[in-house]
């Protein structure tokens, strides 16, 4: 078994964080922006040392590859995005950018032996952060295969024409033409060129952490759905309106999520659920509001577990506080199982380095769930200290990132013997 340097992770690691650093401990880093684009110039640098080739796709995603001794046989692919949400982390998708970068170094520099090309590459906007919608480059380069309810939502054309969420004017194909790394096609991942995805990540979440463990071997990534629940009333003066004439749509909003809350609670206790956006009109202070439209995010790897929640909304009460309710799905996700070879591969790795850990699926989506509707994908994650991600709280160890990277590493180099 092989190990990885924490010296250099710990080098990269402070490196990455001053591109797009936002003064408070972490970054605000989007897609294709002038930080994301310094981020680019560093992996370039940094593969190029070690005597990688790198190309770039036509959505920008790179690809750094050194050569095996059978160069012709399909490649082994470890990735991951470089983007960040706005005052992110330092951690959150990058990590899994320069454990492949620190992987193929790790191999060059001991001469370990493989037959299979190995590439460390770059996913463009998996975040979406600037230009939405999220796993932009994944969806696109992934859509022939993915099921066509999710597919329609990444056509080509359409993501070349998203606008930027500061002016609403600039467009990501823009961005793209004036980055200096949209590439060839030709060069994008593919089944017939490439024989897996490895993708390491942060876990985001506290159970590695809370359970004292060095490693997730990642099974899946949860199925969930997403609704929107309306509830419509009238609006009146706030002043002049006595409570038992109103019919305060924000109020009714209340009730219907109290009363989900209710009964998803009943359901199994891995559900999670999310209320995350609200709009509520008028929004004006001395008016009762006549109209609340909030979203509800539900996720769970059991489609029946997920069938129940459906069954909860559409049965939900229909009046409420002298209030209508409605509801419309707005999309829906199967639960994407990893490829359990390369799963297998993983748990292998973790076990003979020694390092504690258990099987975890992925709350959030990441590239690799797509990336596997297309080749055998699977995942790696390491503790997140107290949970916290998307914020400039999150924090990995040095340690912690470069057992993962030696997971990855070595779990790659399984797959490349077989």
């Amino acid at each position: 078994m092989y190990t990885c340097s924490e010296e250099r992770m710990e080098d990269m690691i402070k490196t990455f964080s001053k591109y797009g650093d936002a003064g408070h401990g972490g970054v605000t880093r989007y897609s294709l922006s002038e930080a994301a684009i310094q981020a680019r110039q560093e992996f370039q640098k940094r593969m190029e040392a070690i005597g990688a080739e790198v190309k770039t796709d036509d959505m920008a995603c790179m690809y750094a590859t050194i050569k095996g001794s059978e160069p012709d046989l399909p490649g082994i692919v470890m990735a991951s995005h470089c983007d960040s949400v706005k005052n992110g982390g330092n951690y959150d998708g990058i990590l899994g950018v320069m454990g492949g970068m620190e992987a193929l170094t790790t191999i060059v520099k001991e001469n370990i032996p493989h037959k299979h090309n190995l590439t460390a590459m770059i996913w463009t906007n998996e975040e979406g952060s600037l230009y939405p919608p999220s796993m932009m480059a994944s969806g696109v380069i992934c859509n022939p295969y993915l099921p066509e309810d999710i597919a329609c939502n990444f056509r080509q054309e359409d993501m070349l024409k998203s606008t930027s969420i500061l002016d609403g004017v600039s467009t990501f194909g823009e961005a793209l033409d004036a980055s200096g790394y949209k590439g060839d096609k030709a060069n994008r991942i593919n089944p017939d060129d490439y024989k897996a995805m490895f993708e390491l990540h942060i876990e985001q979440g506290p159970i590695l952490e809370a359970a004292n463990n060095d490693i997730g071997v990642v099974t899946c990534v949860l199925g969930m759905i997403c609704y929107r629940i309306r509830t419509h009333g009238q609006a009146d003066h706030a002043g002049t309106t006595p409570m038992k004439y109103r019919h305060d749509a924000l109020y009714a909003a209340a009730k219907v999520l109290q009363y989900l809350h209710d009964e998803f609670d009943k359901l199994d206790p891995e559900l999670v659920y999310t209320t995350g956006e609200i709009v509520l009109h008028p929004d004006v202070h001395t008016v009762i509001p006549d109209f609340v439209d909030f979203s509800l995010d539900a996720r769970h790897e059991d489609p029946e577990v997920i069938k129940q929640v459906v069954s909860i909304i559409e049965n939900m009460p229909k009046e409420v506080v002298g209030c209508t309710v409605d509801y419309e799905p707005a999309w829906t996700r199967d639960t994407v199982y990893y490829d359990k070879e390369l799963v297998g591969y993983v748990q292998e790795a973790a076990d003979e380095l020694g390092y504690s850990n258990q099987k975890i699926n992925s709350g959030a989506g990441h590239d690799a769930q797509f990336c596997a509707y297309m080749i055998p994908t699977t995942m790696v994650f390491v503790p997140s200290k107290d949970g916290h991600s998307h914020c400039e709280e999150e924090y990995t160890s040095v340690k912690q990132c470069t057992q993962g990277a030696s997971v990855l590493m070595n779990a790659v180099l399984k797959c490349d013997a077989n």
